[in-house]
């Protein structure tokens, strides 16, 4: 069985800075991407960053420059460092995880709001 736990959501006002935690554990055959997606009210999910293996990255083009995706190789630990923060971030924040045997995980979600 696989878990993903999810961290650091929160209420921040516009222009503050969260950061968020997903530590994957369990019988997870080498992990491959991690990610973030992002659900607002209203809207479909969407990708928000993702890090391969090797450490290389992807953003989606709205939090460039303002989030940063890393990764603890040893922990099975991804972050997003996210500043700058505005309201239109506010939305419900989930972990991905894809291992190399194609299987795909999520985190339960972590809620992100942020105020005018």
């Amino acid at each position: 069985q696989v878990q993903l736990v999810e961290s650091g959501g929160g209420l921040v006002q516009a222009g503050g800075s969260l950061r968020l935690s997903c530590a994957a554990s369990g019988s997870i055959f080498s992990i491959n991407v991690m990610g973030w997606y992002r659900q607002g009210p209203g809207k479909q999910r969407e990708l928000v960053a993702a890090i391969t293996s090797g450490l290389r990255t992807n953003y989606a083009d709205s939090v460039k420059g303002r989030f940063t995706i890393s990764r603890d190789n040893a922990k099975n630990t991804v972050y997003l460092q996210m500043n700058s923060l505005k309201p239109e971030d506010t939305a419900v924040y989930y972990c991905n995880v894809n291992s190399r045997d194609m299987s795909v995980y999520w985190g339960q979600g972590t809620q992100v709001t942020v105020s005018s």
